[in-house]
């Protein structure tokens, strides 16, 4: 089996403090599309970022660094430093 891309999108709510909490990511057939998702959700979450990750089921590998592609708003420091 070759290798595979997932696309996903990972929104944000503000929570008590300064914290945020993660909703259910959501997973995208392709980068425009987790793209036009992230810019819907942007609209009315405190933050939202769109990446891709690469894995082979076969042989277990899979991306150390997944690829944010798409950033709006509030997000986790460990999204921000990400290529």
């Amino acid at each position: 089996m070759a290798p595979q891309t997932q696309f996903i999108v990972q929104s944000f709510n503000a929570a008590k403090g300064d914290q945020l909490k993660p909703d259910t990511p959501i997973v995208c057939r392709s980068a425009e599309g987790a793209r036009r998702t992230a810019q819907r959700l942007g609209v009315s979450k405190a933050g939202v970022i769109a990446f891709s990750t690469t894995s082979d089921d076969e042989t277990g590998d899979y991306d150390d660094e997944p690829t944010v592609f798409y950033r709006e708003g509030r997000i986790p420091d460990e999204f921000s430093a990400m290529p």
